[in-house]
C-alpha cells in the first residue's frame, strides 16, 4: 500500500501564486515522518521547514509542486470557476502525476470546502484513472496526518520561494495577505502602476475596493 498526500499553500494571499504539493511514500514511512517531527507547516519555523522539506525528497517515491498564478486565479474567477473547484482541478493534477496506476494508494487531501463530499466529487471528475485509490477529504488532514503534513511543508516552502523572488523583483509587500497593513500598503502605493504586472490577484475584495473597475464606478 502506498500513501499519497495533497495539501496547498497560499490560497488567501493579494500577492503571489497558490501552491499544491503532493507526496507518494509507501505507507511505512509515515512513522518515519511522524518520528521526524513532520506536522503541518503552519506550526513549523522556515528554517526547519527547509530542511524538513530535504527529509520528505528523500523518503518519498516521488513529489509535485504546482504553482497557479494570479493571473490564472483571476481568469477562473471571471469564467465561473470559483476558487475551490479550482483547487480541486490543481489536486487532481498533482494525483495524476503521482498515481503508479499499478498499486494500490490510499490518497489524503486537507479538504478546502466546508462540504468535503461535494468537494470530493468535484475532485473525482479530473481524477483520470481513480480504480485504484482510495480518496479520503478531510478539514485539518495537515494536522491529523503526516503525509499531508510533508504534502503541506513542501508547499509552504514553495511558496516562501516565490514569494521572496517577487520580492526581489518589486520589494518589501509583506507576507501579501490582505490583512497585513504592509501589504496593504504596498498596494496602495503600488498598485496602479503594478496593475498589469500580474502580482496581484486583482478579483480580491481588497484590491477591489482600493481600484474598482469603471462599471463600479458609474454606480456610485
Amino acid at each position: 500500500m502506498l500513501i499519497l498526500g495533497v495539501d496547498d499553500a497560499g490560497r488567501g494571499p493579494l500577492i503571489g501564486p497558490m501552491i499544491l504539493a503532493g507526496v507518494l511514500a509507501e505507507k511505512p514511512k509515515e512513522k518515519l515522518f511522524k518520528s521526524s517531527n513532520i506536522r503541518d507547516s503552519k506550526l513549523v519555523p522556515h528554517n526547519e521547514r527547509i530542511k524538513l522539506s530535504k527529509l520528505i525528497k528523500q523518503h518519498s517515491i516521488k513529489t509535485k509542486i504546482i504553482s497557479t498564478f494570479p493571473e490564472e486565479i483571476d481568469k477562473s474567477l471571471k469564467t465561473g470557476t470559483n476558487l475551490n473547484t479550482l483547487e480541486a482541478i490543481k489536486a487532481a493534477s498533482v494525483i495524476n502525476y503521482l498515481n503508479p496506476k499499478n498499486k494500490s494508494v490510499k490518497v489524503i487531501l486537507d479538504c478546502p470546502s466546508t462540504n468535503t463530499i461535494a468537494w470530493k466529487n468535484t475532485l473525482l471528475k479530473y481524477v483520470r484513472h481513480p480504480g485504484n485509490l482510495t480518496i479520503l477529504c478531510e478539514h485539518k488532514a495537515d494536522f491529523n496526518y503526516p503525509i499531508v503534513s510533508a504534502a503541506s511543508i513542501l508547499a509552504k516552502v514553495q511558496r516562501e520561494e516565490e514569494v521572496e523572488k517577487l520580492k526581489k523583483q518589486y520589494g518589501n509587500f509583506g507576507s501579501g495577505y490582505p490583512s497585513d497593513p504592509r501589504t496593504k500598503d504596498f498596494l496602495k502605493e503600488n498598485g496602479k502602476e503594478l496593475k498589469d504586472s500580474g502580482l496581484f490577484r486583482k478579483s480580491w475584495s481588497t484590491w477591489k475596493k482600493i481600484f474598482p473597475d469603471k462599471a463600479q464606478k458609474r454606480l456610485f
